[in-house]
Formats: structure tokens, sequence, C-alpha cells
């Protein structure tokens, strides 16, 4: 009942004015069963413009911290975050990616439509980074289809380090439903788990626009620091 009055009634009308969102290959959304949503991530919103722009509900995972809190603010994070479709994941430990793997492929067996990162972070510059191989590991397992998702004019809104949102122009442009069912039985390969996320990463590209850099995001955000601090003498 949240999910549906936060998206109607609460923080949807709010989010229509901000970024007079539209959507483009709403036919490609299934009406009904299964499918992973792999989605570019170029801010925050991105997880709330998704969901408010489609008939279904769509579940997202999210980091533990964000259901943790204490007092009267932790108590509106957990309502806030549950409202908006997103399970929460502990991201530390040797487990935590298969953590993530298992919640998602629940909501899959529940024939619900969930949606991933392949970049496994937000965009540092708004280009388009190098797939992590979870997202082809799970449509390997389950063989639900995988439908492209690209988020245009979220980080208008919502730049790196604001926090105040800007007004802009949102599109959700949903592609075609990719099947990868050629390679059933084929889960563990590397090499072909590799070779589908080049695939859905490609059809990001082709969707967004974005300048495709083929290597991971977190690991230009974890050197920034460091390059861009002051040389010694």
């Amino acid at each position: 009942m949240w999910y549906w009055l936060f998206k109607y009634v609460l923080m949807g009308p709010i989010l229509r004015v901000l970024g007079r969102p539209k959507i483009e290959g709403l036919e490609n959304l299934p009406a009904r069963g299964p499918a992973l949503l792999a989605s570019n991530h170029l801010a925050v919103v991105d997880s709330f413009y998704l969901p408010l722009m489609s008939p279904r509900r769509i579940y997202f995972l999210a980091k533990a911290e964000y259901f943790t809190g204490t007092g009267l603010k932790g108590a509106f994070q957990r309502w806030f975050f549950s409202s908006t479709g997103q399970i929460p994941i502990d991201r530390s430990g040797a487990t935590a990616a298969e953590g993530a793997l298992i919640s998602a492929r629940s909501k899959l067996e529940e024939g619900e439509l969930m949606g991933l990162y392949p970049e496994g972070t937000r965009s540092p510059d708004g280009r388009l980074f190098k797939g992590k191989t979870g997202l082809a590991r799970i449509a390997l397992e389950t063989g639900v289809p995988v439908i492209p998702v690209a988020m245009v004019g979220t980080r208008d809104l919502n730049p790196p380090g604001t926090t105040v949102p800007r007004r802009a122009r949102i599109t959700v442009k949903i592609g075609k439903p990719l099947d990868f069912s050629r390679y059933e039985g084929m889960s563990g390969n590397r090499f072909i788990e590799r070779a589908i996320t080049d695939e859905i990463m490609y059809e990001l590209m082709r969707l967004s626009g974005q300048q495709y850099v083929d290597i991971y995001a977190a690991s230009l955000k974890d050197a920034k620091p460091e390059a861009d601090a002051p040389k010694a003498a």
C-alpha cells in the first residue's frame, strides 16, 4: 500500500514537476511475469523515476545502512526506501555479492520485476562504465529476459554532491528484451557471463547515447582522491 501511496500521492507529483518525465518503449515492458531491468546509473533519483514511469512495481537492491538508522530520521529512511521498492542488502564481507544475488533471484521467482545497475555504482562523470557480471549470472540461472533501460537527464536533476534537486527533463528509454536462452546451462562460465554483460552494456550505450569506458566505475572513484592530491615537490 505504501508503495502506491508514495508513487501517486506523496512523492510522485513532486517528481513529475521537477523532472517532467516521459517514457519511451513502454511496450517492451512485460505486462506480467519476471524480468531483469538493466539500467545505467547516473544519480540517486534513477531508482525513483524508473518505478514512477512503470505501470508495474520494480524492486531494487539498496545498501543495508539505509534501513538501520535510529530515531525519527532512521524511521523515515526505512519507510522511504521500503516505499520505493528498495530491498536491503549487506554489502560488506565476502558473502555480500551472493546475498545480493539470492535477494534478486527471490523476487524473480515471485514473478516480479527486478532492477539492477550493472555498473555497480553511479557514474562518477556521466559516462557509461564497464558492467559487472552478476546480472548476467542471474539471467543465466533464472532464464528471465533482460530489458535494457536508459535513464536520461537524471544527472542534471540530481548532480553528484547536491542535496537540492534542480528542474530537468528526464526520459526513461526501455529497450527491447534481450534473450540469452542460447546460453542455457552455462552459468558460472566467466567468458559467457562477460559476453552477456558486454552485450547488455552495448545496448545501454546505444539507448543512452553515453560514451562507453572499458573500466569499472568503482576503480575510477577509488583512484580519484589520490589523483587529485597535490604532488610532492
